[in-house]
């Protein structure tokens, strides 16, 4: 069994909703509450949800970005919550993450060289330097006769080549990716996960790759973790989850997914999830899906559901786990 590399405990990321002249703190804003998982060295969680759910904020705590409200994160058995600046400095050596937006996520008054070359300067690393960056523009498939263009002169699949690029400066060992092809077209969005499949083979990498379509994570992941209103749904190996997903949110975003046979489209059952996704800052008691959910019971609307393993060693936050993925079609 692989070592693990991340190791998340309970965490909950909540932000104060202040009001009044007196700015007292009135409510709060559970982003992240109560995540628990581990990832292993060498392989790639994908973290899945709508908008909203608390992805990017789990990855900005990750990176010591935010500070947790309360739990623990555990990189290499290490607790980052307990790292002074100088550690924080060092530890984001170690830990880099790509954003979801190729452009904003660049200066856009800097050259591709010197964007790669800016985590290099600030950690001293300047020998030979720009023979390094020309290294790191070939292994993400840019070309040297880039290294002075503008970010405005590329592509936006071009744009995240450079994140990519930059993240990979330090020789990290563990890349956030957040939401890094959403902004892509299809065709390109292939040939950046391919990419970063390729990379991960060569370098040993770690990811943690956060989308809002399991489509996307599909053929990257090797773990999946569902994630809904800061909470975690579901927690399964891919190839488990994507042959019999246990919670019934998690098989919505699967019925979501478009199938390329119109035939077998046009026959397909879907979950309809109804409603909005309620506000963070009062999400609903009990199982906090039971207002969407399809089979949701009054046990639901007065209990929470504990993340728990089940016969399959998959994890599952739900009373009532579907047994298979046409269940939905016999319980309605």
């Amino acid at each position: 069994m692989s070592e693990p590399l991340l190791e998340i405990r309970d965490l909950k990321v909540h932000f104060p909703v202040k009001q009044g002249v007196l700015q007292r703190t009135t409510n709060y804003v559970k982003a992240v509450n109560g995540v628990n998982f581990t990832v292993n060295k060498g392989e790639t969680l994908g973290v899945v949800g709508e908008s909203g759910c608390g992805k990017s904020t789990l990855a900005r705590t990750i990176v010591g970005l935010l500070n947790p409200t309360s739990g623990d994160i555990l990189f290499e058995g290490k607790s980052i919550p307990s790292y002074n600046k100088k550690d924080l400095h060092e530890l984001r050596q170690d830990i880099q993450i790509v954003y979801q937006d190729p452009y904003t996520s660049l200066n856009p008054r800097m050259r591709a060289g010197d964007i790669i070359a800016a985590p290099l300067k600030a950690y001293k690393r300047t020998n030979d330097l720009k023979s390094r960056v020309l290294e790191l523009m070939d292994l993400v498939g840019l070309k040297r006769d880039d290294y002075n263009k503008l970010p405005h002169q590329f592509s936006g699949g071009q744009r995240q080549r450079i994140g990519i690029a930059r993240a990979l400066s330090l020789n990290p060992k563990l890349i956030i990716l957040d939401e890094p092809v959403s902004a892509l077209d299809v065709s390109v969005q292939a040939q950046v996960i391919n990419l970063l499949e390729d990379l991960q083979e060569e370098l040993g990498l770690t990811y943690i790759f956060i989308a809002h379509d399991l489509s996307v994570i599909r053929h990257i992941s090797d773990k999946v973790c569902v994630m809904y209103l800061g909470e975690v749904m579901e927690l399964s190996d891919s190839e488990s989850l994507y042959e019999n997903a246990r919670h019934p949110y998690t098989n919505a975003l699967l019925s979501a997914i478009p199938l390329p046979y119109p035939a077998k489209e046009d026959k397909r059952e879907r979950i309809v999830l109804k409603g909005d996704l309620p506000s963070p800052s009062n999400p609903p008691s009990g199982c906090v899906f039971h207002t969407r959910c399809p089979f949701a019971t009054e046990y639901c609307k007065e209990n929470v559901p504990a993340l728990e393993l089940d016969e399959n060693n998959d994890y599952v936050s739900c009373f009532y786990p579907m047994k298979n993925k046409q269940e939905e079609l016999t319980r309605q």
